[in-house]
């Protein structure tokens, strides 16, 4: 077998630096950006840092959001349900201040028996795409924008869902102080421990904001150049969010649209593409139309992530729930275009300098995969650059009124879209674009089969 382990260094100078570490939870991030895993004993840890390896079964990465195998594809039962070697991600072994047992956590990824990375761990599927990207000399920037509710616990626990009344006040907002500072104060002790949190286990928060309704926020990470990287802050700080909110007795959900009335919870990513000299290829003169610097590299960019969204709509919009964010007036997509400092595009443009010349993706959910959003979004771009795809004009005002490529916003259109798509499938690679597409019809087809209450509502004494 190949050598994929990062070495015993890593473990050996944590477990010194922290003996009253007990345990350690083993992370991997399946199709849907859940978390799974297991907990391993201090001195199993070793093994995830050496040619040993923890094992785990390789169906655990092609779930439906439900945790439940996939019947109708080769993964899991069909197959036998074997194991693949994990081993740890490099740099990311950290404590964790929210558990009652001494314990610390750690990414890992999965390989096959031969050493070469297992198909379906979105660790790889990103990387084949940074490799694509490097061949033609260039390195992506990027920067994840979370948005999220905080919901009342006790509440949520009885089937009432609602966000979460202040811990120091016991106000419960009903409306929408959009960057209201004073919401911030409301929850300060949980906002400080989620600050905490990140700082002990090295994830660049940058800012904390109260959004667009009662009860959401949004964090910012910090630009990196390593997108894999910038991906593990992005699940690792998904993580921290949810287990300090636990702590505190509360619910942080990422769901896209938790309340029907209220404002969707987004991922957004700004990339930006560094040259070998570390120059950002993005700069250049000014589009008068929109006062943004764009090169003909950010132009070809645009051009290829507009011509690729329709079929990478099911990645950024992986579940049922994702649709319910996607409608007009919302500052949510629903249609392919670009535009300069304009929230109602799916491509904005922020930046007003060379050094800052980026592209902001805003069409995916905070319930979506990172890495498959960060694959999708830098293939998109590679396509465009590649080929010199040219873009659409860009647009001026409400993008809602103006024409435009449109995109699927139903579930089962979006499937179709990427299923019959002929670019994105290219990147992500014919066995995974396969396995992601089953396992998404799969949960598609039992979700379309369940009985809503608004059908009572609606039809049981109506039909």
């Amino acid at each position: 077998m190949l050598k994929h382990s990062p070495g015993a260094t890593e473990a050996e100078t944590f477990l010194a630096a922290h003996p009253e570490i007990l345990a350690v939870d083993m992370l991997i991030t399946d199709m849907n950006g859940i978390l799974r895993g297991k907990q391993l004993a201090r001195n199993y840890l070793g093994k995830l840092y050496d040619d040993d390896g923890v094992r785990l079964p390789g169906s655990i990465f092609l779930l439906d959001s439900t945790g439940a195998n996939v019947l109708t594809y080769d993964y899991g039962t069909r197959d036998g349900d074997p194991d693949y070697y994990c081993y740890a991600v490099p740099g990311l072994l950290a404590p964790v201040p929210w558990s009652k047992r001494p314990t610390a956590q750690v990414l890992a990824s999965m390989y096959h028996d031969d050493g070469t990375p297992f198909f379906a761990d979105p660790r790889h599927v990103l990387s084949r795409t940074l490799d694509r990207l490097a061949e033609i000399g260039l390195k992506p920037v990027i920067a994840i924008e979370y948005e999220f509710y905080i919901l009342d616990g006790e509440a949520a626990a009885q089937g009432v869902y609602r966000p979460a009344a202040s811990p120091s006040s016991a106000f419960r907002a009903h409306q929408t102080n959009v960057y209201g500072v004073d919401d911030l104060y409301e929850f300060e002790d949980l906002l400080s421990d989620i600050h905490a949190a990140c700082k002990l286990q090295g994830l660049p928060a940058e800012t904390f904001v109260s959004e667009y309704a009662a009860g959401q926020f949004e964090i910012n990470l910090h630009h990196c150049d390593n997108a894999l990287l910038a991906c593990d802050h992005a699940i690792l700080l998904e993580r921290a969010i949810k287990q300090v909110c636990r702590r505190h007795g509360l619910v942080a959900t990422f769901m896209a649209k938790p309340f029907a009335e209220s404002a969707g919870s987004g991922l957004h990513i700004h990339a930006s593409l560094l040259d070998k000299d570390g120059r950002n290829v993005f700069a250049g003169p000014v589009d008068d139309r929109i006062n943004r610097p764009v090169s003909d590299l950010m132009r070809f960019a645009i051009g290829g992530l507009v011509e690729t969204m329709p079929e990478a709509m099911a990645i950024f919009a992986p579940n049922a729930n994702s649709y319910r964010r996607l409608r007009p007036g919302t500052y949510a997509p629903t249609r392919a275009n670009w535009g300069g400092d304009n929230r109602t595009v799916s491509l904005r443009l922020p930046g007003t300098d060379d050094k800052s010349a980026r592209i902001e993706h805003r069409v995916a959910g905070a319930d979506a995969n990172p890495y498959l959003v960060a694959t999708a979004m830098l293939a998109g771009m590679h396509h465009g650059i590649v080929n010199k795809i040219e873009p659409p004009d860009p647009v001026v005002g409400d993008a809602y009124s103006q024409p435009a490529q449109e995109m699927p916003v139903r579930w089962s259109s979006a499937l179709d879209h990427f299923q019959n798509g002929k670019v994105i499938r290219h990147y992500l690679g014919d066995r995974y674009s396969e396995a992601f597409a089953t396992a998404r019809r799969f949960e598609c087809e039992n979700y379309h089969y369940q009985i809503q209450p608004l059908d009572y509502e609606w039809y049981l004494r109506n039909a």
